[in-house]
């Protein structure tokens, strides 16, 4: 990855989990990385906190906010590559606060895109999520299919990747849109299944409480979707395009909290939680990526793939929430939406 070398790279959401993953291995070839974090008054970088030394020491970090065009602007300056990732993402939560999805999302990827364009920039990678697709009878999904949203969250993530799209079409700037499908790992938050799983099973000695048991995902571990990002910024081929990053593994949320007991050998009782269940006309049933265009065009595919994959990557992930000093930080006891 010798092309990044040197180059001056800003990442939005750099804060979050994928994105503090993201700037970790951005570091580590060698970028001029600046990592655009929420402003707050009690000057936290999020997850970048947690890192070594080494790496932030040798970060810009910026605090700002994509929804203010001056913020987004300062922070676009002699930048030569941007992967934008902030935004709002916890389904539930976008149901009382659709605006703000609305203003982030949406609004936020216009004012990326704005100052891309005005500052010149060589590359953009903007997210999207498995979560436009909305529910479709055939399996796996393709870029080609339709996109139908079943939330406010999905629905302002849908109009960010037609703005970046459109971006694209209207003033040729070089847009890249990675499409990540479930993306799990070490510092995911508690609003996602995995974590929710792991954490509970790990502090709780009775019941587990969760939503909806016969969805289906396609996990893609993180390793494997910040290496699809990497891939996408490398290829001249994937601008202009929409790219699935999944692993091609379908599995249900009740086959995947049995593997997770198998892995920490402990089986809780399962107490379904009304509040953890999505609207049923809101609920995407199955997931399942059709991976082959982004080996086509920028050569990625999954290093933890299929059940085996699976399982390997939960190990690791587990492994990183038993440290003591990484799960105190989660309320498992909570329900985080």
């Amino acid at each position: 990855m010798q092309f990044l070398k040197n180059k001056n790279v800003l990442v939005t959401g750099a804060d979050g989990f994928i994105g503090s993953h993201l700037v970790e291995h951005l570091t580590s070839l060698g970028c001029n990385v600046k990592a655009m974090c929420i402003y707050n008054s009690f000057n936290s970088w999020g997850w970048l906190d947690t890192l070594d030394s080494t790496i932030t020491n040798n970060i810009n970090i910026t605090l700002g906010d994509i929804r203010d065009i001056k913020s987004v602007n300062n922070a676009c300056k002699n930048i030569d590559y941007v992967f934008h990732l902030a935004s709002l993402i916890a389904i539930p939560h976008s149901y009382n606060s659709p605006y703000s999805y609305l203003q982030t999302n949406a609004l936020g990827a216009m004012n990326i895109m704005e100052a891309c364009l005005s500052n010149n920039v060589e590359h953009v990678i903007h997210t999207s999520t498995s979560e436009v697709y909305g529910n479709l009878d055939k399996m796996p999904i393709s870029e080609n299919d339709q996109i139908f949203a079943k939330s406010p969250y999905s629905a302002t993530k849908i109009a960010a990747d037609q703005i970046a799209h459109s971006y694209y079409s209207s003033f040729d700037l070089p847009v890249s849109i990675v499409r990540p499908f479930n993306t799990y790992g070490p510092r995911q938050s508690n609003r996602a299944i995995i974590p929710t799983i792991i954490t509970q099973v790990l502090t709780n000695n009775k019941s587990i409480k969760l939503g909806a048991l016969y969805p289906t995902r396609d996990f893609s571990y993180i390793k494997d979707t910040v290496r699809g990002f990497i891939l996408a910024a490398k290829s001249k081929k994937s601008i202009g395009e929409t790219i699935n990053i999944g692993s091609g593994y379908e599995i249900s949320i009740g086959d995947l909290y049995d593997i997770v007991c198998k892995i920490t050998n402990i089986e809780l009782k399962v107490k379904k939680d009304a509040s953890r269940v999505r609207p049923k006309k809101g609920e995407v049933f199955r997931l399942k990526a059709d991976n082959r265009k982004a080996k086509k065009l920028i050569g990625w595919t999954p290093q933890y793939a299929n059940r085996k994959g699976l399982i390997k990557g939960l190990k690791e992930t587990i492994d990183w929430f038993k440290i003591d000093s990484n799960l105190v930080k989660y309320k498992s006891d909570r329900y985080t939406t």
